[in-house]
């Protein structure tokens, strides 16, 4: 089978260096890196991830022949404007989070995107961990019942010098960082009917960053709570998603290389009544997005997340930030 064509526009995400994955994966053939930024594509041109790839403009990279998908890697503020830009050049896209702050761009770009058949892939980087593939799986058999309690936290410690880079988003911590949790929740609940933020700044680091942040999701019959700081110590050890049903408990921690914990009210298949502990092979972030992505392209499948699904996603995160969905 032919491989599928991909490239990369910009290199300023936090994430930009997943392109090493599409680069070592069977399904992909990366033709091209896109940097207009001169000090980003020095700094990038050293770094191994993107060693012996052309360089070249956007517009150069859209009018590559056979060009299938591409990554946007851009700075946050850059994202949307590039995501536009190639699905008007009929390509489809994987979009690093979160989206923008202008939630009616995102709305005209997923309708643009849903007119031509392209797919606009969100990289929420939690999506494919074995952990939450699990934990869907179990929902959608019913093991669980039903979600009554979501409650996840999604934390690190910055210093004073990295934390420059969040600054500039008004929506702190819980736009750029807690996004990731709020993919998650909205998988699980659907989308919030009343979202409440609770926004602070509580390091002693005299800047403006909110860096702890809370908000609370409503539902019928349902609440969650998503955190997400700077500010803790080792944070990443302590970075959990647990969903709470009438029938059972999954509890995984830590995320990023995960195990869970689950309890069940009676035994299902091959796990026993109470808590009981599960183990993962070592789990590698954006490996199973681009496998999704790739069978997508070759229309083996529909997406597994829907353009409502993103378009939910993205007006709690708003919401959740404090910041305006108008």
């Amino acid at each position: 089978m032919s491989r599928i064509k991909y490239g990369q526009i910009g290199v300023g995400h936090a994430h930009a260096g997943k392109l090493s994955v599409y680069r070592e994966s069977d399904d992909y053939e990366v033709i091209g890196i896109v940097e207009p930024d001169p000090e980003l594509r020095k700094r990038a041109e050293n770094s191994p991830v993107f060693r012996d790839l052309p360089w070249m403009t956007a517009e150069e990279l859209l009018n590559q022949p056979g060009l299938q998908v591409v990554g946007v890697e851009t700075r946050i503020g850059d994202l949307l404007d590039t995501a536009e830009q190639c699905i008007a050049a009929g390509k489809h896209v994987h979009l690093d989070k979160p989206a923008g702050e202008s939630f009616p761009q995102y709305q005209r770009i997923l309708a643009d995107a849903a007119r031509q058949k392209l797919a606009v892939q969100m990289g929420y980087m939690y999506r494919y961990n074995p952990a939450v593939v699990m934990l869907r799986d179990f929902l959608q058999k019913g093991w669980l019942g039903e979600p009554f309690e979501v409650h996840c936290v999604m934390s690190k410690l910055m210093n004073a010098g990295s934390r420059q880079s969040l600054v500039e988003y008004t929506g702190g911590t819980m736009f750029e960082l807690g996004c990731h949790l709020i993919d998650l929740v909205v998988g699980v609940l659907g989308g919030p009917q009343l979202v409440h933020a609770f926004p602070r700044h509580s390091s002693p680091i005299e800047d403006t960053l909110l860096d702890n942040m809370l908000a609370v999701f409503e539902y019928p019959n349902a609440t969650a709570t998503i955190r997400s700081s700077v500010n803790e110590v080792d944070g990443f050890a302590r970075r959990h998603f647990v969903v709470c049903g009438t029938e059972g408990t999954f509890h995984i921690q830590p995320l990023d290389n995960p195990k869970a914990k689950v309890a069940f009210h009676t035994a299902r298949g091959d796990y026993r009544k109470g808590y009981q502990e599960v183990e993962f092979p070592k789990y590698r972030r954006y490996v199973g997005d681009a496998a999704d992505l790739a069978k997508i392209v070759r229309q083996e499948k529909e997406p597994d997340f829907t353009y409502e699904h993103d378009l939910a996603v993205q007006r709690s995160v708003l919401r959740a930030s404090g910041l305006p969905v108008a």
